[in-house]
């Protein structure tokens, strides 16, 4: 027979340990996403929270956006977070794609003008099936735009950028001569780790 676990032990342990309450980061508006336990603040730190962003704003129209956070600073009971990356959930992406039209993803590794570099995966939705060489085409021209777009704003505008659905709307505009699109989206973006000095 399996041993029976001894109940009292864990309990206390459970006392020893804080609630910690989770904010996101100031660039967006540093709103309360949750609780974790932990035994002391060192350990909350590097903890990544997840949330929608629909959450966030109180906008439930945004519950597809997934947005994920790094605990990076503990005052008292309370744990602030960075923006480590958001992805669209799977089955939005899937109500977008129709038959005989084309999707078109570009992965564009970007440095933002305060020096973060960032990941994007920028998808484009075409009214009707591109060839390969429109497909290159597009591939180019959205990838050569989020580039320019970084160079010139710094993480936050960056951030803020993606969140509002700026950076989609610019695509949009200069992949619309080039082809005939339907929607352009930033689906991913992941923030490369800092390495400690």
């Amino acid at each position: 027979m399996a041993k029976k676990k001894q109940v009292g032990r864990r309990v206390e342990g459970w006392k020893a340990k804080s609630w910690y309450k989770v904010y996101t980061p100031d660039s967006l508006g540093k709103v309360y996403i949750g609780d974790t336990i932990a035994n002391d603040p060192d350990s909350v730190m590097g903890r990544v929270m997840r949330t929608t962003l629909g959450e966030i704003i109180n906008d439930y129209s945004r519950q597809n956006v997934k947005m994920k956070f790094r605990v990076s600073n503990v005052t008292g009971d309370a744990a602030y977070t960075e923006f480590i990356g958001h992805e669209l959930t799977r089955d939005y992406l899937r109500s977008l794609v129709k038959r005989r039209t084309s999707r078109i993803d570009a992965q564009v590794p970007i440095t933002t003008k305060d020096g973060k570099k960032v990941d994007l995966t920028v998808t484009c939705y075409t009214l009707t099936r591109a060839n390969l060489s429109q497909t290159h085409a597009i591939r180019g021209l959205m990838a050569g735009k989020v580039q320019e777009i970084a160079k010139e704003v710094d993480f936050n505008g960056l951030l803020n950028g993606i969140v509002t659905g700026e950076i989609s709307k610019e695509l949009f505009k200069s992949v619309k001569p080039l082809f005939p699109v339907r929607r352009v989206e930033v689906i991913k973006s992941k923030v490369g780790i800092m390495k400690a000095a």
